[in-house]
């Protein structure tokens, strides 16, 4: 399996949520983080399974929680590019 590898802004922005989440809920954090771990999890094992959204970067959704995870897929490794809220400017993270 290959290794997963997030940019620095999109652990920011994970860690940002599951606080948020945690504020308004105690263990609405950790059940965030799960989430967001069963996506990755799903996306390791086939990432082409999920669809393109921008060029060589793909979508997976997560369960429960109205996040996606967005990564491209490198031959060594899979690159976490957004822990992306879906109400969110759907652009914001091209930059990265």
């Amino acid at each position: 399996m290959k290794a997963v590898r997030f940019h620095p802004e999109a652990e920011f922005e994970m860690i940002e949520a599951a606080s948020y989440y945690e504020s308004q809920q105690s263990d609405l954090g950790r059940r965030f983080l799960v989430s967001v771990q069963d996506s990755i999890n799903l996306i390791m094992l086939n990432p082409r399974l999920y669809p393109a959204v921008e060029l060589d970067v793909r979508r997976c959704l997560t369960k429960t929680f109205p996040f996606g995870v967005l990564f491209r897929e490198r031959s060594d490794e899979i690159v976490i590019m957004a822990v992306m809220h879906l109400h969110r400017d759907p652009d914001y993270w091209k930059n990265r």
